[in-house]
């Protein structure tokens, strides 16, 4: 069933629609509990696209198997996916600092207070990122540390590899995670793989752990696998460490994403394509796990390379 959260005409006769896509069981009891799955919030953010595809076509072969209401909000940004931009276009706002919006402010403000307004009240919200066009990450659930034991429990059953529990200082408020968390909605963010493709790997890794949630609390009764024991930065007094370049070049990576390295491990180069020298090697400053990895070659000095789960591996 097709809903329209959002809708607002725009100049030269166009127009902007959120819509989301309602998943109901055959039969409805009125005490169901609702899911909500939304991506697309940036527009280069594609991973989530086939999620929900994955998501809605399981369902609708076997919805015998559905207990409970899922609705899936592909493209809160559409403009900014049709246009190839991150943020919203023309206003070069990035719509996930904008929530919980404001129904009399901008364009964007109003649509963000429609979409808040429309997920209020559900059980439990999947918010589905890529990272941007530079960086690669494995599939990861990021949460503040005083959300971190209401969230641990439904983060633990989505076949991830990685939870990374950080200090609330890091979080900005205007995100639509942060806005639903501290209204009544526990929301995980899932973060994976790289801006404006879609890894096919990552998504059925992720949607085989959606169905093992939604049969965890009572939504689902169909075949689900046993999920992944993902590793969770709080514990083990583990630690993110951040490397970053010291020149600007062409990056070359030496080791591969979430693989294990030790400390004074080389990393990567960069290099100088005009003078086929090597302008810095990449050192690792720690044992750990590679879990972000820098996927656009070209970087600038300070540009981010890797990030290190450090501790015992």
């Amino acid at each position: 069933m097709i809903k329209t959260v959002f809708s607002i005409d725009l100049p030269v006769l166009e127009n902007m629609h959120i819509l989301k896509n309602r998943m109901e069981p055959l039969t409805l009891t009125g005490k169901e509990k609702r899911v909500c799955i939304v991506t697309g919030i940036h527009g280069d953010e594609l991973e989530g696209q086939y999620i929900c595809y994955e998501i809605m076509r399981r369902i609708q072969d076997n919805l015998h198997h559905l207990h409970g209401i899922i609705d899936i909000y592909p493209s809160l940004n559409p403009l900014g996916m049709d246009s190839l931009t991150r943020g919203i276009p023309a206003f070069d706002l990035d719509l996930n600092r904008c929530f919980p919006g404001d129904p009399d402010g901008d364009m964007s403000e109003n649509a963000a207070a429609k979409v808040v307004e429309d997920i209020l009240g559900s059980y439990l919200c999947i918010d589905l990122h890529s990272s941007n066009v530079f960086l690669r990450e494995i599939p990861q659930v990021r949460m503040i540390e005083e959300n971190a034991s209401m969230l641990l429990p439904y983060a633990k059953l989505l076949n991830l590899d990685f939870v990374w529990v950080h200090p609330s200082a890091t979080v900005q408020n205007a995100t639509l995670a942060h806005a639903l968390n501290t209204n009544g909605v526990p929301t995980v963010a899932v973060e994976m793989g790289t801006g404006m493709r879609i890894t096919k790997q990552f998504g059925d890794q992720i949607t085989e752990g959606i169905f093992c949630l939604l049969k965890e609390i009572g939504m689902w009764d169909g075949e689900v696998i046993t999920p992944k024991t993902p590793i969770i930065s709080s514990e083990g007094h583990r630690e993110v460490t951040m490397v970053h370049a010291d020149v600007s070049g062409i990056f070359l990576p030496a080791v591969e994403h979430w693989i294990g390295v030790k400390k004074g491990d080389v990393i990567g180069d960069i290099v100088n394509t005009l003078t086929g020298s090597i302008e810095q090697h990449i050192i690792s400053p720690c044992d750990g796990m590679v879990f972000t990895l820098r996927e656009y070659p070209v970087v600038n000095s300070g540009s981010l390379i890797v990030r290190i789960l450090g501790g015992d591996l």
